[in-house]
């Protein structure tokens, strides 16, 4: 988002952006090996509890032998942006010119593919690093359209992914997502209102309809992540490829009649439903 080579000064870039100055001139140091193997469990811990918030993952990891303190809970939580998921008030405000559009979805019946699609990212561990993964979700079929991995949690690799969706499969008449940043940000939103779909979100934090990517992550984390430790960003992106591959065309879904994601896609008509 910062321009160096702009004439307006950084700092003024820094305060219209609504971002501190310091952070603009601080360089991430790597995280260490410690913190990577406790993001590792929190993960694992996440997936099988996702309620749980801070207090609840720091005793948890107390109960393996982990000794940390809530608030290093916290902070690295925030660093795999992952949050307790629960209903609660919507108190949140979002980024500065963000707008937060209404959940759609209530009471639809979802009747067939290319009708409502979502999407949300999740944190992949590696064996030194971390990188984060998004993927556009059919909800009908529970097919995944499209996907990226990042080394940062920024919004070009969101729009990548939903670019390359669009153009391989259509537009969607609904999109769902949560209110991350990524997601309420303009370049993002625009994509969607450029070709006339419907924008959902879920309120802060909240289940909603969104488990059904959540089902996702737990997948391939379960069958395919946590089964591994991947030796660089490139060695993710091909075994992660290979796998999605096999969850789409291979992998038989109890939810869909012990059928593939990719049988009921393109055996169902694709016409969207309002």
């Amino acid at each position: 988002m910062i321009d160096r080579s702009h004439a307006l000064p950084v700092t003024r870039q820094a305060r219209e952006l609504g971002i501190s100055r310091g952070s603009v001139y601080y360089l991430p140091r790597p995280t260490s090996v410690a913190d990577l193997a406790i993001m590792r469990r929190l993960d694992e811990l996440h997936m099988d509890f996702p309620f749980a918030g801070s207090r609840m993952l720091r005793d948890l990891l107390a109960a393996d032998g982990v000794k940390v303190g809530r608030l290093h809970v916290s902070t690295l939580m925030k660093k795999m942006a992952i949050e307790a998921i629960y209903r609660r008030p919507n108190t949140s405000k979002p980024a500065p010119g963000h707008k937060v559009y209404p959940y759609l979805l209530r009471k639809l019946a979802v009747t067939r593919p290319n009708q409502v699609w979502a999407t949300d990212i999740t944190y992949i561990p590696m064996a030194r690093g971390v990188v984060y993964l998004i993927a556009i979700v059919d909800w009908f079929s529970r097919r995944v359209s499209a996907w990226r991995l990042s080394i940062t949690l920024d919004t070009d690799f969101c729009i990548e992914a939903l670019e390359e969706a669009l153009v391989r499969f259509g537009a969607p008449k609904f999109f769902n997502t949560d209110q991350g940043s990524q997601f309420t940000s303009l370049a993002f939103t625009n994509v969607l209102l450029r070709e006339k779909v419907a924008i959902s979100m879920d309120g802060r934090g909240a289940w909603r309809d969104n488990v059904f990517v959540e089902r996702l992550w737990r997948t391939v984390k379960y069958e395919e992540v946590y089964l591994r430790a991947y030796g660089s960003v490139s060695d993710a992106r091909a075994s992660l490829g290979r796998y999605l591959t096999f969850y789409n065309g291979r992998r038989p879904h109890s939810s869909l009649d012990r059928k593939t994601p990719d049988h009921v896609y393109f055996n169902q008509p694709l016409l969207a439903a309002a």
